[in-house]
């Protein structure tokens, strides 16, 4: 199958619902939440740059995802302010931990396991 803009932006949909969903339920744990949220980041890079290779989408994702989450070091009242909206809360996230470092290179992983033996593997 070929990468298709299409194909990402269903992605991306299907990703922002499962992850909105997924605050909704006291069963799913918080870090879910996270892993769908860097997915998400990957389809969007991937629906940004179709035509580069997947090393450059899983490093061009890594670095937006660990640059919003080292960003949650720096407090000031701006920003904080931003944080505090709904929008502030989903793209720029609330405070920094170091697990959720992990938790964007297995929604990353996910999104480059989907790309490389779905998409790259099937016969064209």
């Amino acid at each position: 199958m070929r990468r298709s803009r299409l194909l990402y932006f269903i992605l991306i949909i299907a990703t922002i619902i499962i992850g909105l969903l997924s605050r909704h339920f006291k069963s799913i744990p918080l870090f879910i939440g996270d892993i769908l949220w860097a997915l998400m980041v990957y389809f969007i890079v991937s629906f940004l740059f179709i035509n580069k290779p997947i090393k450059v989408v899983v490093i061009a994702s890594l670095l937006f995802c660990f640059a919003i989450e080292f960003s949650q070091l720096y407090k000031a009242p701006w920003i904080n302010d931003l944080r505090h909206t709904l929008f502030g809360k989903l793209v720029l996230g609330a405070g920094f931990l170091w697990s959720d470092l992990l938790c964007y290179v297995v929604g990353v992983g996910i999104g480059c396991i989907f790309d490389f033996y779905i998409l790259e593997k099937t016969p064209k």
